[in-house]
Order: C-alpha cells, then structure tokens, then sequence
C-alpha cells in the first residue's frame, strides 16, 4: 500500500521508513528494529565495523522527526562535563551560568561508547532511563522525546572499556548492521555520486508527532496469557544453567515494550506471540552473560533466545 494512501499514524510510519531505507539501503530488518525502539522509547546500541552507516542512520533518524542531533566522540580522556555540560563563571559580575552539554538534544549519538572510562560512560545512566540528568545538584529535564544510538568497534578492543552490565542493560535493543548484500552496495555507489545519503533528506514528522506515536504505542494490548508467555520466556533466562546472568525485569518491561511496538508497526492494536518472538531476538540478547564452559563450548546468547523462543509453549 503505498503511504499517499495511509492515513493519520499509518502515514507517518511509512513515511518513517520510506526515510530511513532511503539513507542505508537494502537494511530494512534493521530500520524495522530502530523504528520498534524508537517508537518503545528506548536507546540502541550498534556493535558492527566501521563504514557500514551508523552515523548515518543516526542522523537520517534525527533530520527524519525534525529533532535535534548531537554526535559525542567517545575518547579516554573525555569527561562526563564533556557530556553532561557544567557551570562557566562570569568574571564580569562574579556569576555562574548553566551550559548544557551535548546530551540535551533528541537523537544522541555517542560514537565508539566502550573508549571512553567507566566514570564517563555511568554519566548516560539517568539519562538513558530517567530522561533526566542531575549535575552540580540540580536535575534538568531532557529534551523528548530523548533517544541515545551508541556505538561500538567489535574488532578493536585495545584501550576500550566495556560496558559494564548494569549500562547494557539500560539499552532496549542491540543492532547490528552488517555489511549490505550486492545489489545493494551498487545501488548506494550510484544514488551517493553525486550528493551524500542526506542531501535532500526532508523531516516527515515533527517531535510532537513522535510524542503522540509513542503515546500510541502504549495503548497496544497485551493480552493477559501472551504477557505471561512474555515473562516465561524471561524466567527461562534465569534459570538456564549455561546463563551467568539472565533478564533483568527491567529487560522484560523493555521487551514488553519492544513488542507493542512490533504490533504497532505491523498495523494492530493487540500483541500476538509472534511480536514478542521477533523483539526478543534484539532486546534479549545483549542482556545475558554466559558461563564460562557455554562459551568455550561454542553457544552464543543469540543461540540461546532462539533456542527457548522454540521450547516455550506459546499460547493458543
């Protein structure tokens, strides 16, 4: 159905990713699961190569829904003032005034996120989950919606760190992008000869459009049975003898969420099991921490939510 026809939210949403496909070909699961968080209100984190379009995804998102874009580059020797902003002194009357720091925007984007030290990367942590940030003693609301893409480099990890459990935790979804398939590739060197994947790109929503979509899909229903599907699912996660670490309730809020989310973009009011199987495939993983002998026998935390998406009965 093509979107001249779609009406009220439909439109909105089709015209979205009609955006976002445009920016980063041939990658529609991926715009499909930004567009899912998004729309959850949750912050991604990206884990791929460089070069494969995160910038540029992040920004094609942020000019998409006219809001505004920060890009942070994460380094060792960054501060959290760096991030959050801090108090400059006036020596003309002796005053101090607030500057906001990067973080007071609409798409955050803090780039190779594990480079900089734990001390600045907790700074994202009310953020990430309140909306909120207290500096020098006063909290200052965010911007909203707020929405933080964090990326990392997964074949340089020397003079990184980690992100610890309790930060991976606070991101509703893990995307990876990978490299584009052929056809693909050639037809992103042909649109990007002469203008960038940006130029012309125009805003097809305005924040408070976002604002009402979100409020949407909150009002997606969950019924009861599928809701107790969903926490099994997320109890299996606990008790697995080859999980270190399973689902936090805060991950399973998150893929409850996460799912409404899925309903919503597939053009229903309620939740089938189907919706929380395909959320659960990025909001899961990332939450895990495998044992010790799970690794070295080859088992991965992807393979492990495929594995109990297939033993949890699902509901009739």
């Amino acid at each position: 159905m093509e979107a001249a026809t779609l009406t009220g939210h439909e439109a909105l949403v089709a015209d979205l990713a009609g955006n976002l496909n445009r920016a980063l070909r041939g990658k529609e699961d991926v715009v499909q699961r930004l567009m899912a968080a998004l729309l959850a209100g949750g912050s991604v984190l990206m884990e791929d190569v460089p070069g494969v379009g995160k910038t540029t995804l992040a920004k094609a998102l942020a000019r998409s829904v006219d809001g505004t874009f920060k890009r942070v580059q994460f380094t060792p020797d960054l501060l959290p003032a760096d991030i959050l902003g801090s108090s400059i002194y006036n020596p003309k009357d002796g005053s101090f005034a607030f500057r906001h720091g990067p973080i007071f925007c609409h798409i955050l984007l803090a780039d190779e996120i594990n480079r900089a030290s734990p001390r600045t990367q907790s700074a994202l942590l009310e953020a990430m989950s309140e909306a909120q940030s207290t500096i020098e003693g006063f909290t200052h609301p965010l911007p909203r919606p707020f929405m933080v893409i964090a990326t990392q480099n997964p074949i340089e990890y020397q003079g990184t760190y980690p992100l610890p459990e309790a930060q991976r935790d606070r991101f509703l979804a893990q995307i990876d992008l990978g490299y584009p398939d052929a056809e693909a590739e050639i037809d992103m060197l042909y649109a990007q000869q002469e203008a960038d994947a940006l130029a012309g790109l125009e805003p097809v929503m305005h924040v408070e459009d976002l604002l009402a979509l979100q409020q949407a899909v909150r009002q997606v229903q969950v019924e009861r049975s599928v809701g107790a599907y969903l926490v099994e699912l997320v109890r299996r996660t606990r008790e697995d003898a080859r999980l270190k670490l399973g689902v936090s309730p805060r991950g399973a809020l998150m893929l409850f969420r996460a799912a409404q989310a899925e309903a919503f973009l597939a053009g229903r009011d309620y939740v089938m099991p189907d919706d929380i199987g395909a959320a659960a495939r990025y909001v899961l993983p990332h939450r895990l921490v495998l044992e010790a002998k799970a690794r070295y026998d080859g088992h991965d935390a992807a393979e492990i939510i495929g594995g109990l998406l297939r033993t949890v009965a699902v509901p009739a």
